[in-house]
């Protein structure tokens, strides 16, 4: 096929991964494949294609990931289409989290991302070309009560995906954020989320926020196949956006968002003005 496209994807062994690689290769394009667990990954996508080459990956180990990229490219030649779609989610609030389960959240959402972009840029700065694909949440633009760490992680995401557009586009590198509601994955599973170990019983709103998004477990709205049609489309398109919600949810809560920003910052802006210098004494 003449459009053929390295696709280079983080967290693939399940989930929205797992779905996006799988699609990926039935239409016929290649895929370097990362998961913590390498047999995982393998049985989950079942196919021994030469189209296909899973690694075990830790992502918070820039050698790890930098060798991965590496072989990615040894093999295919080229990457085109980079997913950064590790990641987990982590409820509680600040005061419940301790440094370790904060840090540990940052270290595989926002420092894994970053170490896959570092290592691969040379990689796409040299072809002149490739799209990079940060996978962030709603949470990341609007936030819920009592998931005050994991919003701050896709927070983070939004804020350096916007930067770096901006950053690589002189080198013909594309960037989406991409900021998914709830999909019907194992995202609210054991194995993809952790809630502090140490509660605190006074924060009851807490507790009820964390009671309604785990009983949504396999009831969400989002189809995660349409959501990994949806990024392939994006992906082939000339001029991707810059943003990219999924799920009708996620367009809610961050129209509603916007326009709560609009609200509250016209209404400051004579406050916001006043603290510029005056003009006449500028002019001295």
């Amino acid at each position: 096929m003449d459009n053929k496209r390295v696709w280079f994807v983080t967290g693939a062994s399940k989930g929205l991964g797992l779905s996006l690689i799988k699609q990926v290769l039935e239409a016929g394009h290649s895929v370097a494949a990362t998961s913590r667990h390498k047999e995982e990954l393998i049985q989950a996508v079942g196919t021994n294609t030469p189209d296909f080459l899973p690694l075990q990956v830790d992502l918070t180990n820039e050698q790890s990931v930098s060798q991965a990229i590496q072989a990615a490219h040894n093999m295919f030649g080229r990457i085109d289409v980079v997913v950064n779609n590790a990641g987990y989610g982590i409820g509680g609030s600040i005061e419940e989290l301790t440094d370790r389960e904060t840090r540990d959240s940052f270290d595989v959402n926002v420092f894994g991302t970053l170490n896959v972009i570092r290592n691969v840029l040379p990689y796409l700065r040299t072809q002149r070309s490739g799209h990079i694909i940060n996978i962030s949440s709603i949470a990341g633009l609007s936030a819920n009560t009592g998931w005050a760490i994991y919003a701050a992680t896709k927070f983070a995401m939004v804020g350096l995906s916007e930067v770096l557009a901006d950053d690589v586009k002189a080198f013909g590198i594309k960037v989406t954020v991409v900021a998914p509601g709830a999909f019907r994955t194992s995202f609210l599973s054991p194995e993809s989320l952790v809630i502090a170990q140490k509660p605190i019983d006074a924060y009851e709103t807490v507790r009820q926020s964390h009671d309604k998004y785990l009983k949504m477990n396999g009831s969400q709205a989002g189809d995660p196949e349409k959501a990994a049609a949806t990024l392939m489309q994006v992906a082939s398109e000339a001029n991707p956006p810059l943003y990219l919600l999924l799920g009708s949810d996620a367009y809610r809560r961050a129209m509603r968002k916007v326009d709560e920003l609009s609200q509250v910052f016209q209404a400051q802006e004579e406050l916001a003005k006043s603290t510029d210098f005056d003009q006449q004494s500028s002019l001295i």
